[in-house]
């Protein structure tokens, strides 16, 4: 095993063969699924980076985050594991945090997933992309998890929200730091400040032998029970026991014997459990290649009314200089230009049924517009590729998660989120919308917004006003 390069040593718990475990991958998410068709809770694991040489083997394929992943689907929950842009180095941050929020989308949309019980789980240099997460706190992250991170970046590397900066925020997020006692200095002191500013929003798992990357270099005792202990603490946090106990917050219910592992704890109330019965695997694997097809359920009640409420009628044709067609009433006229041509919208009534033809490319922006108006950011971003392109009116553009992000947040929570829907059609790989906003300091106001869906998340935006 010592002949193995570091990455490709095995996970030092015993897990069954893939074969065992089924397996899929969706767009740059690997996904392990237990037995079954129930929704139920997910761990995200999100590798660390390979380091500056980079890897023969990208670090979502290694053997560990493979046995963690594995290890979460034998339990009975979904594993997942990320891909991103860190294979490719620290200056790669930005890509690999609008990466990791689109993997979450994958998995929030997952239909055996439960979309409000999400936990998310970094190593090593992806401790980096963390801090965001810890800043904004969506309702649907039960719990976040660190072993053995990188929480300070180089000199030289931009850098993301600080994780020891917003650990100790007011609001309650139950997070978990493994720290290792052989950890190399330059990441064992921001380690150190992390835990000072956490307080009790942190509990801790020592291992007092390990190096970093214990749980594939060191295989003893003391590795397998803290590995045994986190996934002990995530499940519970996630509301689920496979064994129908759950553990106590700091706790092991692994049969090893006792280790000089220790943990501390905090007063903080674990999630209820959802006892249930570990479920038999299935004897084949399946694993497919699939485009990103599926994008973030809106958790909303008032989202899912939303979008419940676009008809289905067909759309009356009348011809338009672009090609486009709309019904006449009483919303004013507007003259918008697109690609050199101009659209003349006639007068059309609020009060029409909407058009809304059921294609994959309809029900992604359907789903768009009813986290907006359920005020779900988190939801909202989701449906958004991470290379997104938003063209205003005024020809300003916002390119990529991170600037919609930071356009929308103010919107979503002075609760300006409303647009009324009058018409819809496809034209190609767009979807066309006409529509009246009243989101803005000119509302109502009349405008028509054109999405290209690629891959099941939209890709482009145009707003013509």
């Amino acid at each position: 095993m010592t002949d193995l390069p570091p990455e490709l040593r095995p996970f030092v718990l015993p897990v069954a063969e893939q074969a065992e475990v089924r397996t899929e991958r969706v767009g740059e998410v690997d996904l392990y699924r237990p037995a079954g068709s129930a929704r139920r809770g997910a761990i995200l694991f999100v590798p660390g980076d390979p380091g500056p040489a980079g890897p023969g083997v990208p670090p979502h394929e290694w053997p560990v985050y493979q046995g963690y992943a594995t290890a979460v689907a034998e339990r009975g929950l979904v594993g997942a594991v990320a891909a991103h842009e860190l294979v490719h180095g620290l200056d790669r941050l930005a890509a690999a945090s609008d990466d990791v929020e689109g993997a979450v989308g994958v998995l929030r949309s997952d239909p055996q997933v439960d979309p409000n019980r999400i936990a998310l789980w970094f190593f090593s240099g992806a401790g980096l992309l963390a801090g965001e997460w810890l800043d904004s706190r969506p309702e649907w992250l039960r719990c976040v998890l660190l072993s053995y991170p990188l929480l300070a970046a180089p000199p030289g590397v931009g850098e993301l929200v600080s994780a020891a900066e917003v650990i100790g925020k007011p609001k309650d997020l139950p997070v978990l730091l493994t720290r290792v006692g052989r950890e190399r200095e330059e990441l064992a002191r921001p380690v150190a400040e992390f835990v000072s500013a956490g307080g009790t929003a942190l509990d801790i798992i020592d291992v007092p032998k390990g190096q970093h990357g214990f749980d594939m270099l060191d295989h003893t005792d003391e590795s397998r029970a803290a590995v045994t202990k986190a996934l002990d603490w995530a499940i519970a946090h996630l509301g689920e026991d496979p064994t129908g106990t759950l553990p106590a917050a700091g706790t092991s219910t692994s049969t090893l014997p006792p280790t000089t592992s220790t943990t501390s704890t905090t007063s903080r109330p674990a999630t209820t459990a959802r006892p249930a019965t570990a479920p038999a695997r299935p004897a084949t694997t399946s694993r497919t290649t699939a485009a990103t097809t599926t994008a973030a359920t809106t958790t909303a009640a008032t989202a899912s009314a939303a979008a419940a409420s676009v008809p289905t009628t067909s759309v009356p044709a009348a011809a338009s200089p672009a090609g486009f067609s709309f019904s006449d009433a009483a919303v004013p006229p507007a003259t918008l230009a697109f690609d050199g041509a101009t659209l003349t919208t006639p007068a059309v009534p609020v009060e029409l049924p909407v058009p809304a033809t059921d294609t994959p490319a309809t029900r992604v922006v359907g789903r768009e517009r009813a986290a907006y108006a359920a005020h779900d950011l988190e939801a909202f971003l989701a449906l958004y590729s991470p290379t997104a392109q938003l063209q205003f009116a005024d020809g300003s553009l916002l390119k990529g998660r991170r600037s919609l992000r930071e356009y929308y947040r103010p919107r979503f929570e002075a609760g300006r989120c409303k647009t009324e829907l009058l018409q819809r059609l496809t034209v190609g790989d767009w979807v066309v919308d006409q529509v009246v906003l009243h989101d803005t300091d000119q509302s109502p106001a009349p405008a028509i917004t054109l999405y290209r869906v690629a891959d099941g998340l939209i890709a482009e935006v145009r707003i013509l006003a």
